[in-house]
């Protein structure tokens, strides 16, 4: 029945795009992305986000948030643990292949932590590059310019690529240093224009262990995917004479800026969901000067879907995930003034990630746009979630049972 359905549907939906056919955005300047057209709901109480008030950083210098049991936490990612849980997903190998999945983006991120106060990628943007070029590389067509760093993007191994304009918003206001404890200046340079935007795709099959210590290596794989590729599409820029400044977790707010450039919508748990792989991605950006022309945000029904379907909410452990609608929600000081959207309670989102020693992910794992089958079956499938029968996909959901847990026991045997 599933696959008649789909097939059906599938034919509609192919003969209607084969006669709605739209040119990409020729170069905007900005004006081609409004607060409306993304579905950004923003107040006059909206202020930039202080990195101090991220919960990790909360993690070290607010005694409400910093415990023995968070160090224990961070400290499991670079030193084995004394006793290994005899839980299955907890064990020796599980954090070893974990901790092994984070050893080239810590290897970045520890670079200069000591010598010269940077945390690269998650509270300092990266600066492992050569000097730009002396000579500017003249572009004449943005639009071609731009189509050309998707290409390279997708051969430096990113899944999604889209370019925005640079919205200063979703700028930190002041980052925070983690040895000094204390807030410090931006320190991104003047003149960025644009920003690009890629994303990774996570493992689908280790998610399905979450929650594990095995789950976070899906984790760590995207990130030391992210780190090589940003890396690599920076440099590529700089060769061409153009300022570009490679980010991961720091400097700035990717969801908004993911969303901006084109790469998907916001769900209810928080996170950006993209057509391609639903909400099991990694996402890294590049600031530049470099004359691009930009994407124009997609809408693919996921706000609607999303408010009917609570599957993320009932599985959180710790509740930490909005019930309700999209209002301007403030759990505490680690969330963001001034958007009416859907808000997760940070604090015990990461209160159940330290009694875990491990970050958690079960919020994707049984998210319906979080689901492996065959590229049209799945483009089907979304889009059906668009529709009046999306109520019916969300029954079909729970019947088949994609998002339950899988031993990790049966990952390591293969199956």
């Amino acid at each position: 029945m599933l696959n008649k359905l789909i097939l059906f549907y599938g034919s509609i939906v192919s003969m209607k795009n084969k006669n709605n056919k739209k040119s990409s955005c020729n170069g905007c300047h900005g004006d081609c992305v409004s607060d409306t057209s993304v579905g950004f709901k923003i107040s006059e109480d909206f202020k930039r986000f202080n990195q101090k008030d991220d919960i990790f950083s909360r993690s070290f210098w607010d005694d409400q948030i910093h415990s023995e049991k968070t160090e224990r936490f961070y400290t499991s990612y670079r030193k084995p643990l004394k006793e290994w849980k005899k839980v299955d997903g907890y064990q020796h190998r599980d954090f070893s292949i974990r901790n092994a999945a984070w050893h080239v983006t810590d290897f970045f991120a520890e670079r200069l932590e000591k010598s010269q106060d940077r945390r690269e990628g998650f509270l300092d943007f990266l600066t492992a590059h050569r000097p730009s070029a002396a000579e500017s590389r003249d572009i004449p067509d943005p639009l071609e310019m731009s189509r050309e760093i998707k290409h390279v993007a997708k051969l430096f191994d990113a899944d999604l690529c889209g370019i925005t304009f640079y919205d200063e918003r979703w700028t930190y206001d002041k980052r925070f240093n983690r040895n000094q404890l204390e807030e410090v200046e931006m320190d991104l340079p003047d003149g960025i224009t644009n920003t690009i935007v890629v994303a990774h795709e996570m493992d689908y099959e280790l998610l399905r262990t979450v929650p594990s210590a095995l789950s976070g290596t899906a984790t760590g794989v995207g990130y030391s995917r992210d780190v090589t590729t940003l890396l690599a599409l920076a440099q590529y820029i700089r060769n061409l004479g153009y300022q570009a400044y490679a980010s991961m977790n720091d400097t700035a707010l990717s969801i908004p800026m993911a969303i901006q450039a084109g790469l998907g919508e916001y769900g209810r748990h928080g996170l950006l969901i993209t057509k391609e792989f639903g909400p099991r991605v990694r996402i890294g950006k590049v600031f530049t000067d470099l004359p691009l022309a930009h994407d124009k945000p997609i809408n693919f029904g996921v706000e609607k879907f999303c408010d009917i379907c609570r599957e993320c909410t009932k599985a959180c452990p710790p509740g930490a995930i909005d019930d309700g609608k999209q209002l301007e929600t403030i759990y505490n000081q680690s969330n963001i003034p001034g958007i009416a959207k859907w808000t997760t309670d940070a604090e015990k989102c990461f209160d159940f990630w330290v009694k875990q020693v491990t970050d958690c992910s079960i919020c994707i794992r049984v998210c319906p746009y979080n689901r492996k089958m065959p590229k049209w079956a799945f483009k089907t499938w979304t889009n059906l979630m668009a529709t009046p029968f999306k109520r019916i996909i969300l029954w079909l959901d729970k019947i088949i049972g994609q998002g339950k847990r899988n031993a990790p026991s049966n990952w390591w045997k293969g199956h």
